[in-house]
């Protein structure tokens, strides 16, 4: 069991994926969502941090996030803290995962981030932590 129940964004989140939504024309919220979480996980710093604010109205249950696969994600992100030192607490993996999803959501928005699906795909293919 998650202690990740319900994921809600922060203002500037939501903005920024309305863009990558226009961008890219999928519409859900939870897939653009597991793109950028699985985007930041990949990189090899940890994300800065930061005290995000759940301010929006963009907000999801853990398994809407998760497609159905609450254990591969779930499993994402214990091996990712691990790694990163992170305690396996409730508390500190919740907030170690807010950190993560946002930090793609940027990523994934930003200048550098993809322009359109086809570019998007190609982030899947893309080795990026060594």
């Amino acid at each position: 069991m998650t202690p990740i129940e319900n994921i809600r964004l922060s203002e500037k989140a939501k903005m920024q994926l309305i863009t990558m939504k226009r961008r890219t024309g999928i519409s859900n919220w939870n897939v653009l969502c597991r793109w950028a979480f699985c985007l930041s996980i990949n990189q090899p710093t940890r994300p800065p941090e930061e005290v995000i604010p759940a301010d929006s109205s963009v907000e999801m249950t853990w398994k809407t996030f998760t497609g159905g696969a609450e254990d591969v994600y779930w499993g994402l992100l214990l091996v990712r803290a691990e790694e990163d030192g992170v305690a396996q607490k409730k508390d500190a993996l919740a907030h170690y995962f807010r950190l993560h999803l946002h930090r793609g959501i940027s990523y994934l928005s930003g200048a550098n981030g993809p322009a359109d699906l086809p570019q998007l795909i190609r982030l899947a293919i893309t080795k990026r932590r060594g």
